[in-house]
């Protein structure tokens, strides 16, 4: 079953009247967002999420619903100027450029993972950091979308979130960056527009979020009372997540956007980060 979150926005500017329109989709195996921006205001038109409830969705079973979604979604219809693809998935491994070499992805990735010799796999180029972020995309969507759309751009997920955290972050000082999901979160430390820790975690209970959050302070030696933690993604203050966490650091914030499009959403400032976060 799709449950479907319908958040809009209503905006002076008419999608119809407006040409240059770029598309921006993330998608995850909990579902899928995209978000319609005018390239001349490079002001975001529309926002629209799609939640699935079915728990362990596969790629294969991911395509199907997308498939559904597409045909019968007016605004996933439209012709886009440029197209660009967010995939989201803990299948990924960072690896300075002093020791990367194109021709050995599987094997970073299998210091982490279980590859397989079927996987198509791939990497970003994170130019702020020095460093390739090494990951398996959801080729079968792609696949489709380039049959909707032509050529496109994607990157994974958290390439665009350290990217993001690195230009905005100005401290002397380590400060923790937590993006979560219903299933996964990860754990993005900066100093000085420098990267020094970065990694994701599945969990499934409250227990074990907080034990990998503090199992990560507790290797980089951080004072749980010092520093500070920043969330962004799907958590809320009056969460069983945000609560334990406080109970054990002290200084927890939310990360909150700047984008104007939040006027008119139902949602937090801190959600949606990788998509609306400015």
């Amino acid at each position: 079953m799709i449950n479907k979150s319908v958040i809009k926005k209503s905006s002076t500017i008419s999608l119809r009247d407006t040409k240059d329109t770029k598309l921006s989709i993330q998608f995850n195996l909990d579902g899928f967002s995209f978000c319609i921006t005018d390239n001349t205001s490079e002001e975001i038109l529309y926002f629209y999420e799609y939640l699935f409830k079915e728990k362990k969705i596969t790629p294969e079973s991911l395509l199907k619903k997308i498939e559904e979604l597409f045909k019968t979604d007016s605004y996933l219809q439209k012709d886009f100027s440029s197209v660009s693809v967010v995939h989201q998935n803990n299948l990924s491994c960072l690896v300075p450029n002093t020791y990367f070499s194109e021709n050995k992805l599987s094997e970073y990735l299998n210091f982490n993972i279980k590859t397989l010799t079927s996987d198509f796999i791939t990497f970003d180029d994170i130019q702020s950091i020095k460093a390739k972020n090494v990951y398996i995309p959801y080729v079968n969507i792609n696949n489709f979308l380039f049959q909707n759309f032509g050529e496109f751009e994607y990157k994974h997920h958290l390439t665009i979130f350290i990217e993001k955290l690195i230009s905005i972050n100005n401290s002397d000082e380590k400060v923790v960056y937590v993006n979560v999901s219903s299933d996964s979160f990860d754990v993005v430390v900066i100093q000085n527009k420098q990267l020094y820790f970065s990694n994701s975690f599945s969990f499934e209970t409250k227990e074990d979020f907080i034990y990998y959050i503090l199992f990560t302070f507790e290797q980089l030696k951080l004072d749980v009372e010092e520093i500070q933690l920043y969330f962004t993604g799907d958590i809320e203050l009056e969460s069983e997540l945000y609560t334990i966490t406080y109970q054990y650091i002290r200084n927890v914030l939310f990360l909150e956007s700047n984008n104007p499009i939040f006027k008119q959403l139902n949602y937090s400032k801190h959600s949606n980060y990788i998509l609306l976060g400015s």
